[in-house]
């Protein structure tokens, strides 16, 4: 009987500690990221592990999210390699990489369950087709059968798939020579993505679901802090990149990055002032010292694109309508003041070229002064 209650204890002694183990693997499991997922994952995604940290994306896809990714295999990638008879070396340094991992991404935690046929919108800013009943992300099956569906992550889920997706904007004829012959054929949005300095405002178009008015036809002149002016906001606020895109004044602040029309440099003169989207001037300056508009200098003027011009600037521009202590929520709930720059101050740079997208069909007049 002793023996017997013995053999009874070490048994659910054992069951305990296999239960523990079982949570204890599973906290740790749900503490990686969606990268974390590709990594760990050995012999399937040495390839996309590879193009997300060529993109410069690795951090972003670290961040809060949360994401639903598509993930394609190495077999997948080797399959578009040899669709366009190119090495992965080739593949990693071409011009559009980032466009096509962000097609691959979609906002939100949509577990296999969750899926709906429909179109949705991807990060890139085109939508894939869902066809919940076949588990396809347009044409690339999500591999069910292997169990590689439903990867959940702390900030969000991955689902294997067999294809590689390819957007719309992707060129399948591939430049040898690795030069990207768009020039003026790519859109604000896209030079932005293509542009190393401008990936977090890639995330904030995206995040204010910007990206498709911002790729109408225009055209805008964008004035556009880079991502150092942003993280200088940023510290100077003493917010996180969250608190920033969630400001109630977003809005106010996008639309004074642009101005209607094309005006390069060219075009400016000293003492001109423009009328921006938002309602407000903004004053131009030239001299032997630079370009400036308002007390933000252009570092990188003339960048052309398909649907209007950027000048990427080195402060944000803050327009005299946005509060000087906007109320924001603070983590108990309750609200609290926080101190805005004045204007030309650094980096709100999402909101820049954000501002353009939703009002394309606006006009606004530049003015100089007599």
């Amino acid at each position: 009987m002793k023996r017997n209650r013995l053999l009874s204890g070490f048994l659910v002694l054992l069951l305990m500690v296999f239960s523990f183990g079982s949570m204890a693997f599973a906290e740790g499991h749900m503490a990686e990221t969606v990268v974390d997922i590709a990594v760990d994952t050995e012999g399937e995604f040495t390839i996309l592990e590879a193009a997300l940290t060529e993109a410069g994306l690795v951090e972003t896809l670290q961040g809060e999210g949360p994401f639903t990714v598509f993930a394609p295999t190495d077999a997948a990638f080797e399959a578009l390699l040899g669709e366009l008879g190119i090495e992965a070396e080739d593949l990693l340094a071409h011009p559009q990489l980032e466009e096509v991992l962000l097609y691959h991404v979609v906002s939100g935690k949509v577990m296999s369950s969750d899926l709906e046929s429909g179109d949705v919108e991807t990060l890139l800013g085109e939508t894939v087709e869902i066809d919940a009943s076949l588990f396809t992300v347009n044409d690339a099956e999500i591999l069910v059968d292997e169990e590689l569906f439903d990867l959940e992550a702390e900030n969000g889920v991955v689902h294997v798939i067999n294809q590689v997706l390819v957007p719309d904007v992707f060129e399948l004829d591939y430049d040898e020579n690795g030069d990207d012959d768009n020039g003026a054929e790519q859109n604000i949005v896209e030079i932005a993505q293509g542009n190393e300095d401008f990936s977090i405002l890639v995330e904030a178009l995206v995040a204010a679901d910007l990206v498709s008015a911002l790729e109408g036809e225009g055209p805008f002149t964008v004035f556009a802090p880079t991502n150092d002016a942003f993280a200088a906001l940023l510290e100077a606020l003493d917010i996180e990149k969250e608190d920033l895109l969630a400001h109630p004044d977003l809005e106010a602040v996008l639309l004074y990055h642009v101005v209607s029309g094309e005006v390069f440099s060219t075009d400016l003169e000293d003492g001109m002032e423009a009328e921006t989207l938002q309602g407000e001037m903004v004053v131009i300056s030239v001299g032997d010292d630079g370009v400036f508009v308002n007390e933000s200098e252009v570092i990188n003027a003339d960048i052309e694109a398909s649907n209007g011009v950027i000048h990427a600037i080195d402060q944000v521009l803050v327009p005299e309508a946005f509060g000087a202590e906007d109320e924001v929520d603070d983590v108990d709930g309750e609200e609290e003041e926080e101190d805005t720059p004045a204007t030309g101050d650094i980096g709100m740079l999402p909101f820049v070229i954000a501002g353009a997208a939703g009002l394309s069909g606006l006009w606004i007049a530049k003015k100089r002064k007599a």
